[in-house]
C-alpha cells in the first residue's frame, strides 16, 4: 500500500483501517514520475493527494488494483488510461461540507467589510476608514449561490443566518421551496446579487462558467468568491472585470494552476483576497476524508464494490 503526496504527521488513521488487512504502508512525495514509480511500482493500492500526476506512462508502470484520491478532483489521473489498464479509481466527494461553506462565507464577509484593505492601511501608518465607504449591513444585501449541492446549501444557510436574501442557480439540482432560497437563472443571479459564491463543478470541457459576458452582468460593487474549481473563472478575464468594477472585489481559494502566477494581479491586488486551496481543511474534515479514503482502499484490497468510484474495473464511470 503506497501513500503519495500528503503532508500528514503520521498515518495512524490509515493504519487503523488497513493494518488489520495485512497492508504494509509506504509513502513518498510523488512529485515526479520517477518518485511515483520508485515508491508505488509494486503497490497493490495507492492513496494519493493532489500533487502526484498519474499520466498514461506512469500508470503503465504500476501494478496496482486501484488509486484512491484524497479528495474530490481526479484531474491528476488519466482516467481513460486507467480504464484501459484495468486500474480502478476512487475519490472522496462527501467531506468538508461545513469547512468549505464556512471558508467561503468567511471570505465573503471579509471582503464585504474590506478587512484586508483596512488591515494594510493601518500597517502602513494610516488611520481611519473613509477610503472603504460605503459599507452596508447584511440585512440590506442579496447573496447568490451558484451550485446548490451539499456545500451550496450549507453556504446558503449561513448567508441567511446573517440576514441576507439568498438566491441560487443550479441546473442539476432542485431548490426546495421550504429553503427560503429563490430559484433563478444564472443571468438573474449575477445581475441582482451583491455577493456571489461559486460552489459548482467544473465543466467537462474545461471552459469557464463565468466568462467576460457573465462577469459583465454582475452588479457594480459586488463580490465574487470561488472555493470550488479554478477553471470556473478565466483568470485574465477576472482581472479585466475587476478593473471595470464588475465585480468590485474577489476572494479566491482555487486557481487554474496551483500555486498560481499572481503577476497579472499586480494592479488589482488590493481588490483580491487569496487563500491557498485550504477551504476544505479543518482537523475534523481532514480526518473524515482520510477515514473514507482508507475505507475505499480497504474495499479495493478485499475486492468489494467501491463507494465512490470514478473508474470501476471494466467500466468507465
Amino acid at each position: 500500500m503506497a501513500i503519495l503526496g500528503t503532508r500528514y504527521r503520521d498515518f495512524s488513521i490509515e493504519e487503523e483501517q488497513l493494518g488489520p488487512l495485512g497492508a504494509t504502508l509506504i509513502s513518498g512525495p510523488g512529485g515526479s514520475p520517477a518518485d511515483i514509480l520508485e515508491v508505488a511500482r509494486g503497490a497493490t493500492v495507492i492513496l494519493a493527494g493532489s500533487r502526484p500526476r498519474f499520466t498514461a506512462e506512469v500508470l503503465a508502470g504500476l501494478s496496482c488494483r486501484g488509486i484512491v484520491r484524497y479528495g474530490v478532483g481526479t484531474d491528476s489521473i488519466d482516467l481513460e488510461a486507467a480504464h484501459r489498464l484495468g486500474i480502478a479509481v476512487a475519490r472522496v466527494s462527501d467531506y468538508g461540507t461545513e469547512a468549505v461553506a464556512f471558508h467561503a462565507v468567511s471570505m465573503a464577509v471579509a471582503q464585504l467589510r474590506r478587512l484586508n484593505e483596512v488591515d494594510r492601511s493601518i500597517r502602513s501608518g494610516r488611520w481611519g476608514f473613509g477610503e472603504v465607504r460605503p459599507l452596508h449591513e447584511p440585512s440590506t444585501l442579496a447573496a447568490g449561490v451558484i451550485g446548490y449541492g451539499r456545500i451550496g446549501r450549507q453556504s446558503a444557510a449561513y448567508l441567511k443566518a446573517l440576514g441576507m436574501r439568498v438566491s441560487a442557480y443550479d441546473p442539476y439540482a432542485d431548490i426546495p421551496a421550504d429553503h427560503d432560497v429563490a430559484d433563478v437563472s444564472l443571468e438573474e443571479l449575477l445581475a441582482t446579487t451583491d455577493v456571489v459564491l461559486l460552489h459548482a463543478a467544473g465543466r467537462p470541457d474545461g471552459r469557464p462558467l463565468l466568462d467576460a459576458k457573465a462577469l459583465g452582468r454582475m452588479r457594480p460593487g459586488s463580490i465574487l468568491v470561488n472555493t470550488a474549481r479554478g477553471s470556473l473563472i478565466d483568470f485574465a478575464t477576472l482581472v479585466e472585470a475587476l478593473r471595470a468594477g464588475r465585480p468590485a472585489r474577489a476572494a479566491l481559494d482555487v486557481f487554474p494552476t496551483e500555486p498560481p502566477d499572481l503577476s497579472a494581479l499586480s494592479d488589482v491586488a488590493d481588490k483580491v483576497l487569496l487563500s491557498p486551496h485550504m477551504a476544505w481543511y479543518t482537523e475534523e474534515s481532514e480526518a473524515d476524508m482520510r477515514q473514507k479514503a482508507a475505507a475505499e482502499a480497504a474495499r479495493l484490497l478485499q475486492g468489494e464494490p467501491l463507494a465512490d468510484p470514478v473508474v470501476e474495473i471494466g467500466q468507465l464511470a
